[in-house]
């Protein structure tokens, strides 16, 4: 079977001020009373683009810093009942937004870090809601219990839970002293089906500025405790070595600790609370835990099994997180464990606004309700949110691309839009892959946006997997993939998918068509032998062949796999590279089975437009008996084979007369109708 996403896809190829450029003295003749160079054009909607995105990302500063702000608000207001000493010991309690939620949803567990409130999930608590049963770990400010004894009071929640569901998982979520709480519950149960989530974890403790803090504490007088967390938010390395210098030289501490607080912008108001969530005392102790809960959990690495996600922040000013994610990354087992990170983030990951867990975990495909990930029942479709920042991501592309979409009614006429696609399912697009993929971006997005449909790409087994080299590209690269729902080729999950009635998308060329030679522009590649029609008849599901041209506006091939293995480096990086994908169709022969996994040279082209033609639904809908016979699916095969070079041959055709084929008039036509209007295009 073939596979969508065969190769790393650059989600922008082309800049508008680096678009290319046609010849100055060219005139493009738009309208009788418009003439403009190319180079006016290009150089005019740079300009505007330019403004236009500038714009955008100052509104989602704005709007990010705004959801920064709610979340710690909330945090703290919430806080405040939950501090309120009551002589207790550590607890769990389960949010009262979380009521709702799967039939049999899998136990969340989330351990705080140094605050202990165990709200630091807040700003997730009603997505998590609905997809986990969450139990949250608070720790009460007075309490002086230790590190290892919360690890068991961990460890007996989690041994009590898995009995009683030997069949689910346990997701321990554990934020700093937590992640290393999580770690050591994970060291001492490896026969437990774990999933450990872990936001900048304290297992760097001992190289970073927080172990530096507890001689500040010590010299500081109590009048000046309630700054405390102020200095704790604020702490960079510089300013805290100031502050020690002081200390060591005996000056007033005074006006240092002032500057330290004038720094404080977003939590000046929340300072009481704060003062009474780390009071002196409670800091000093928590300290010390830390530096216990990183020496015990370090020396358990070793013993840990569990599946686990290790999240890090690039701008951490309290532990040195984003390296300590690398290193813990080579240190558990690699088949296991996945690191994603946030360079604009820091310490308070799960409090920044912008950063939302149950889009990561769906990201990663790391959500599951049994032993193992199921790409169909474990499946949760993106929220309109979700998908709207996805589809924004490609803004540019899909922008550049303008694409011209038709498709066919039952009756067998063509219309422009996507009136002929089939709502109920199941359905199966099968096409042509154009070069690296590109056009399934605006496909998928179209569809998604017009019909309200969800595609569900069969991709390459590599789109799942983490490089053993580090030499294919970052598997994150491919989270919005999984989040739009692709999922890797294999006829259990074509059988599951079939079964759900929903709306697929196969490339049966694969890589072969993705990563083409010179010349090959718009050849398919496709198995001698039928694959998908007898499982699309068994459920009778409508079969929508489809073309899309338009990589030859884009890019020139001028340094193929032929090219590339006639020199022993490349040659030997190829065939290193393609060892280590899972390899697909290993017993057919042809062209189709050469997979090899490589990257072209292509040069940009002065961009053009894509083009997409659905041909008319093929129904198998009563044909299952017919169909099973070899020779009958083999004639169908062939029939939705043709109909995709038909396809593409009438849309080669036709975009000859498609006065807005080149960018030139394209853009001009956007500036003076606006960048979300459509672009005609050529009479059907």
């Amino acid at each position: 079977m073939g596979a969508a996403g065969a190769c790393s896809i650059p989600t922008v190829l082309f800049s508008p001020r680096s678009v290319g450029k046609l010849n100055s003295n060219q005139i493009l003749t738009v309208t009788p009373r418009i003439a403009l160079s190319a180079d006016q054009i290009l150089a005019s909607t740079a300009e505007s683009l330019g403004a236009v995105e500038k714009e955008k990302d100052k509104k989602v500063l704005e709007e990010k810093e705004k959801r920064r702000i709610n979340c710690w608000n909330e945090y703290l207001e919430q806080s405040k009942e939950l501090i309120k000493p009551d002589g207790g010991p550590p607890r769990w309690f389960s949010p009262l937004e979380c009521a709702f939620r799967l039939d049999n949803s899998p136990l969340l567990l989330f351990l705080p870090g140094i605050d202990g409130v165990g709200l630091g999930l807040i700003s997730h608590h009603q997505k998590l809601g609905r997809i986990f049963d969450i139990w949250c770990l608070h720790i009460p400010v007075a309490d002086r219990t230790s590190f290892t004894d919360i690890v068991k009071i961990v460890e007996r929640t989690v041994k009590s839970e898995y009995q009683r569901s030997p069949n689910r998982p346990i997701y321990l979520v554990g934020e700093s002293l937590g992640a290393c709480v999580a770690l050591a519950v994970a060291a001492r149960n490896p026969d437990i089906d774990l999933v450990l989530i872990l936001a900048n974890p304290a297992t760097s403790f001992s190289r970073s500025n927080l172990q530096l803090l507890t001689p500040l504490l010590e010299a500081l007088p109590d009048p000046l405790s309630p700054g405390l967390p102020n200095i704790l938010r604020s702490m960079a390395g510089e300013s805290l070595k100031r502050v020690l210098d002081n200390v060591v030289q005996g000056l007033p501490l005074q006006n240092t600790t002032e500057e330290l607080v004038k720094d404080l912008t977003t939590f000046s108001l929340s300072l009481p609370v704060l003062a009474d969530i780390l009071p002196k005392e409670t800091l000093e102790w928590k300290l010390q835990m830390l530096k216990s809960a990183s020496a015990y959990a370090q020396s358990r690495l070793y013993a840990i099994k569990a599946q686990t996600l290790i999240l890090c922040s690039g701008n951490d000013q309290l532990l040195p997180s984003h390296l300590e994610g690398e290193r813990l990354l080579n240190l558990l087992p690699k088949a296991k464990c996945e690191l994603r990170k946030f360079d604009d983030s820091g310490h308070f990951l799960f409090l920044e606004g912008s950063v939302d867990l149950v889009t990561i975990i769906k990201g990663t495909s790391y959500y599951r309700r049994g032993k193992y990930h199921d790409y169909a029942s474990d499946f949760i479709p993106p929220t309109p949110d979700e998908a709207r920042k996805i589809i924004e991501s490609n803004s540019l592309f899909n922008l550049v691309a303008s694409a011209v979409m038709l498709s066919t009614l039952e009756d067998g006429t063509i219309v422009k839009g996507l009136a002929g696609i089939p709502l109920e399912g199941p359905v199966l697009f099968v096409g042509y892959h154009m070069l690296l993929g590109l056009e399934k971006i605006p496909l998928v997005s179209r569809i998604f946006l017009e019909r309200n449909i969800l595609i569900r790409g069969i991709a390459h087994p590599m789109m799942f997997m983490r490089s053993k080299t580090g030499k294919m590209p970052e598997i994150s690269s491919y989270d919005n993939f999984r989040i739009m729902g692709a999922v890797p080729v294999a006829p259990a999950n074509f059988f599951k998918l079939f079964s759900s009635k929903a709306h697929m998308l196969l490339y049966p060329g694969g890589m072969r068509e993705a990563l083409h030679r010179k010349g090959e522009e718009y050849k398919l590649f496709w198995p001698e032998q039928s694959e998908f029609v007898r499982m699309a008849a068994r459920f009778g599901a409508k079969i929508v062949p489809f073309g899309a041209v338009g990589e030859d506006d884009l890019g020139q091939v001028v340094f193929d796999y032929d090219d590339l293995v006639k020199i022993p480096y490349f040659r030997t990086e190829i065939e290193s590279l393609t060892s280590e994908v899972t390899q697909l169709r290993g017993d057919v022969g042809g062209e189709v089975a050469n997979q090899q996994v490589h990257m072209p040279l292509i040069l940009p082209k002065v961009p053009g437009r894509f083009y997409y033609y659905f041909g008319k639904p093929l129904e198998t809908k009563g044909r299952k008996q017919e169909l099973r016979d070899k020779e009958k699916s083999h004639e169908f095969y062939l029939q939705v084979k043709s109909e995709v070079e038909r396809c593409i041959a009438y849309l080669k055709l036709k975009r000859e007369s498609d006065p807005y084929r080149s960018i030139g008039p394209r853009l001009l036509y956007q500036v003076t109708h606006g960048f979300e209007s459509e672009v005609p295009t050529f009479e059907i």
